[in-house]
């Protein structure tokens, strides 16, 4: 739990300040934070976006820097991260491991030794989650998932957000999940069972969820159809995302022959509930996963959704380097 701190009291300078007393807060998945300080999260990110909404000058993290290091393709990421410690008075370094010692085989953990003796809080984008898991070990600040091949938790966190703003609490809703078992369908499943809500999920044969990566408690939240359509009857939110991620490419032919019954059409959001949302985090291919006129549709938020990335990973930036402002 972090510190309780009261605003008034600060300046935006003495915020900035990392909390140095007790273990160092990492954002590595999901499940890494609980219900109590999701809420406050959510109430934060809403309290920053209008703050951006209202060209309102809040500087918290000034002469804070972010170390944004990636090793896959990044738009989004990039630019929600740079944009937002930016916005909180920060300053972020991007770091491309092609293009550093990293890329030579330097070892994780001594490069985690050394930037986080020189930046204040650390975004990683990589492949393997226990590549995050040896830089946080050795890290002497907060680090942040900005996606691995098992967990995408900033995006699951702008996705909950955005329900939240558009149809209030997620808590006994229904998510159904057409598509891949992907690093966004397995953060789902952590976020169900830590926000209380139904997660349905649904992909062809050979590509369903791998039981020994879910906990007996997340079995509770979790529903598996075979069919799409019993996966979205009723639903609250339908959401999906490309069938062949990044560094499965190879499997781009097979993917796309197995997937064909797995699009997200408009007969297929129309079993869902009349005021549901879609969600798809981005990049889309309108005609594989998601049909244009849903991609396109009054029931589609994903820009919205892609925004969202900005103001929840702003609250969460403060959050681990101040602890609450409230």
């Amino acid at each position: 739990m972090q510190t309780k701190i009261s605003v008034d009291s600060l300046t935006a300078a003495s915020l900035a300040k990392p909390q140095t007393s007790g273990q160092v807060h990492h954002y590595l998945q999901f499940s890494d934070l609980n219900r109590d300080e999701y809420d406050y999260l959510l109430k934060r990110s809403a309290w920053l976006k209008a703050k951006f909404k209202s060209y309102e000058t809040w500087h918290p993290l000034h002469d804070r820097t972010l170390a944004m290091i990636f090793e896959k393709h990044s738009t989004r990421t990039r630019l929600s991260f740079e944009a937002g410690i930016h916005q909180l008075g920060g300053h972020a370094v991007y770091l491309n491991t092609r293009d550093t010692q990293l890329g030579r085989g330097e070892p994780v953990e001594d490069a985690a030794q050394v930037i986080s003796r020189m930046t204040d809080i650390i975004m990683i984008r990589t492949f393997g989650q226990e590549i995050i898991e040896r830089f946080a070990a050795n890290s002497r600040v907060p680090v942040i998932n900005g996606l691995t091949n098992e967990f995408h938790p900033c995006q699951v966190l702008a996705d909950v957000f955005t329900f939240v703003q558009a149809r209030g609490p997620i808590q006994g809703k229904v998510v159904a999940w057409v598509g891949d078992a992907n690093n966004m369908a397995y953060t789902w499943i952590q976020a169900a069972e830590c926000l209380g809500f139904e997660f349905r999920f649904s992909a062809p044969e050979g590509y369903q969820l791998d039981g020994s990566r879910l906990s007996g408690s997340s079995l509770n939240h979790l529903t598996v159809c075979s069919d799409p359509r019993d996966a979205c009857k009723g639903a609250d939110l339908v959401t999906t995302d490309v069938w062949t991620s990044m560094g499965y490419e190879d499997e781009n032919a097979s993917r796309v022959t197995a997937f064909k019954n797995w699009m997200v059409s408009k007969d297929l959001m129309s079993l869902a509930k009349p005021d549901a949302l879609f969600m798809h985090c981005l990049p889309a291919h309108r005609g594989e996963e998601v049909s244009a006129e849903v991609m396109d549709g009054p029931q589609s938020v994903v820009w919205e959704e892609a925004e969202n990335r900005l103001h929840v990973q702003k609250a969460l930036m403060e959050y681990l380097l101040c602890g609450r402002l409230d």
